[in-house]
């Protein structure tokens, strides 16, 4: 009973949602969010998707060599925990039907100071330090070909001489896409756990992170403790309770 009803919830939740859901106007972008059921990777975003099931099949794949035109080992194959958080990071930007409440004013097939979690980009600065980079930045330090396609500059070097931390990772990697947020829990994971984030950092009174309120951010927390309990006392899924 309890499942059946939290399953209705979250697709009242979801209808409510919708309008406010849009993609990016990048090249593999669709028109509008839809289901995917056969996603490969980024299965996160299967119910809502903003990328075609197709494209996920160049992250279907350990090691991962080319995203559309970039090749993610110039400088050797990623070692599989790096892998991961870059595929997390290339799952959000071309799935996620929430990428384009972030939206590059200038540059609309690009996003701008989407929050990510404290706790995130210390993990994912953990999972690379030791893999090897030619740039700083991936959106602009390449030199690109005449077929689009990128090559190194410099020599390659390790991920914690190129980085300090994580904070400079995440704010520094895909230029100002991202930014380290000072809540820890109105920001996002890349896991089913955003939901709970993307409830308040889109609704219409907070047009931007910085303007979620104290008693949001309070709303945040309990609820995503609410989920945490529920979890470990029914094994019930987070996407059921939301």
């Amino acid at each position: 009973m309890f499942k059946s009803v939290a399953v209705l919830f979250l697709a009242l939740l979801a209808t409510s949602t919708c309008k406010r859901d849009r993609c990016l106007e990048g090249e593999t972008h669709k028109p509008r969010p839809s289901p995917e059921p056969d996603m490969h990777e980024c299965t996160l975003y299967s119910e809502s998707s903003c990328c075609y099931a197709n494209f996920t099949e160049q992250l279907a794949h350990s090691p991962v060599i080319k995203v559309s035109h970039s090749s993610w080992d110039r400088c050797g194959e990623l070692s599989k925990s790096c892998e991961e958080y870059m595929k997390k990071i290339e799952c959000f930007y071309r799935c996620s039907p929430h990428a384009a409440h972030w939206i590059n004013p200038n540059y609309t097939s690009g996003i701008k100071l989407v929050p990510l979690c404290q706790n995130f980009c210390d993990d994912w600065y953990e999972a690379c330090k030791s893999d090897l980079t030619c740039v700083h930045n991936w959106l602009t330090d390449w030199e690109w070909d005449e077929n689009g396609e990128n090559h190194c500059k410099n020599e390659c070097i390790s991920y914690d001489k190129v980085y300090a931390n994580g904070t400079d990772l995440c704010q520094s990697m895909w230029g100002d896409s991202f930014k380290v947020s000072d809540s820890s829990c109105l920001c996002l994971q890349m896991n089913e756990t955003d939901a709970v984030a993307i409830r308040y950092l889109t609704s219409e009174s907070s047009e931007e992170s910085s303007s979620v309120s104290s008693s949001e951010e309070r709303a945040c927390r309990r609820k995503l403790r609410k989920i945490e309990l529920r979890k470990e006392e029914e094994g019930v899924e987070v996407f059921e309770i939301l």
